[in-house]
């Protein structure tokens, strides 16, 4: 096994292990854990995220729920095992670092069958957990509402449904029946299959009524003209720490994997004094579990019916481009595809960037008409940013002039509710000359409400004005 950062030297038993004066016997009750990037030769080869930063990320999924790293190191595979993933010579070598540090855990950053992981756990004597597992684990952690816990319960409950194995010495056939001659009943097995079965139904049904709720409340939000922009990114990438500064919320904001789970909502009043609603989800990752996604559709469903979609982006991470692409693939599993054009790009961090990469990066943007360079942390770039998404959420509306009389208090206050009022001239004759941007279902009322004194303008003559 190479050693983490790809130093070529084996792997040492602590001296503690050397001398014999190891631990032993805590590795139960203790977070100390092993974490190991098997990666396939030909996957290496064919351009894939290089190993050392898929170990770094390995390690902080494990330390994001309190893990004890003894040790790292990448595996080189030329062919996987079906029935234990690694080689009998790499078993046999991780055994002994299991022992000599006493791990309790070994993260094996890639997806296990279930026979593959009993196989492990009985070779090493030590707890074995997938990539799935350990996100689940942390999903488990994070998850503060009633929703958010309904949606990791479901998902762990289907990954531990394949994962149930005979480990009981209870497994001997219940009698069925009534009375002592009652045929033979299920096992054991079967039983614990029956309840995942029917408690994950009970979650169906309940993650079902969320699901109506969240309809209703876009429903609810249409009928107010607030545009919602969700937040989407890597996890890390500053989601929560940009949400916060547009929106002078306090939500949890780490420098962690997955530091937040539940969604929050803030509006905000753009540069025009239109407000818009801005919504902070979950992070993605690299080969996020199927289960979680699904699970967690409810609330990416958010995403999917969002006016527009900002990607935060850290360009200081040195798999910028990789986590861009991981976020993009999530995204097309919903339905949004790369040239969506509710799609803006968030360049985050750019504190952290030397002068040289800084300017490269701002030349990058220049270029696009749907990117900002910022840093949420610092406050830069957060006024262009806001005026980038006013200019994109104004796209949608057309440009109207309404004439007024002084005395319509109440035709004003509805073009202020219901629309984007651009400015106001006063006529010496008392009347008013509105120009004010609305939404198609809105200015169908507004033609209603104001007959022939609404028409509409040119916006593009107004712009060359």
């Amino acid at each position: 096994m190479e050693p983490r950062r790809c130093d070529t030297r084996p792997l040492r038993a602590p001296q503690s292990a050397q001398r014999g004066g190891g631990r032993r016997g805590e590795a139960a009750v203790t977070g100390r854990a092993l974490v190991i990037e098997p990666v396939l030769r030909r996957a290496s080869l064919a351009g894939a995220r290089p190993p050392a930063a898929k170990l770094d990320e390995a390690i902080g999924l494990a330390r994001a729920i309190d893990l004890e790293v003894e040790q790292s190191g990448i595996v080189m595979l030329n062919a996987l095992r079906p029935a234990s993933y690694l080689g009998k010579g790499k078993v046999e070598e991780i055994s002994g670092l299991v022992k000599s540090y006493d791990a309790g855990i070994v993260v094996m950053d890639c997806a296990l069958s279930p026979v593959q992981q009993r196989n492990l756990e009985k070779a090493w004597n030590a707890k074995v957990v997938d990539r799935t597992g350990l996100i689940l684990e942390i999903f488990g952690r994070r998850a503060r509402t009633r929703e958010g816990a309904l949606q990791v319960e479901h998902a762990h409950l289907t990954y531990q449904k394949s994962r149930l194995v005979r480990s009981w010495t209870h497994l001997e056939r219940q009698r069925g029946g009534f009375g002592f001659l009652g045929g033979p009943g299920e096992t054991q097995l079967e039983a614990d299959r029956r309840m995942i079965d029917e408690r994950l139904a009970k979650i169906e049904n309940e993650l079902g009524g969320v699901k109506r709720t969240r309809a209703l409340h876009r429903e609810s939000r249409r009928r107010v003209p607030y545009p919602i922009v969700a937040l989407v990114g890597y996890t890390n990438a500053g989601k929560s720490t940009l949400f916060n500064a547009l929106t002078n919320a306090e939500a949890v904001a780490k420098d962690l994997l997955f530091a937040t789970l539940d969604p929050a909502m803030r509006a905000v009043v753009l540069p025009h004094g239109r407000k818009a609603v801005f919504s902070d989800t979950v992070g993605f990752i690299s080969d996020l579990p199927t289960a979680l996604i699904a699970a967690f559709r409810a609330t990416l469903e958010e995403v999917v019916a969002a006016d527009v979609i900002l990607h935060v982006r850290d360009v200081s991470h040195s798999e910028a481009e990789s986590q861009a692409a991981d976020v993009a693939n999530v995204l097309a599993e919903l339905g949004i595809g790369r040239d969506d054009p509710r799609l803006i790009e968030f360049w985050n961090k750019a504190d952290l960037l030397d002068r040289g990469e800084r300017d490269m990066r701002r030349a990058q943007v220049h270029r696009r008409k749907d990117c900002v360079l910022g840093s949420a942390l610092k406050g830069e770039g957060l006024d262009v940013l806001l005026a980038t998404l006013e200019e994109h959420l104004a796209a949608k509306l057309e440009t109207y002039e309404v004439t007024l009389a002084a005395a319509e208090g109440r035709g004003l206050a509805w073009l202020h509710e219901n629309g984007e009022v651009l400015s106001r001239q006063s006529r010496p004759d008392g009347t008013s000359v509105m120009t004010v941007r609305l939404a198609p279902d809105r200015a169908a009322q507004a033609v209603s409400r104001f007959g022939a004194r609404l028409r509409a303008v040119d916006s593009l003559s107004r712009a060359a004005e």
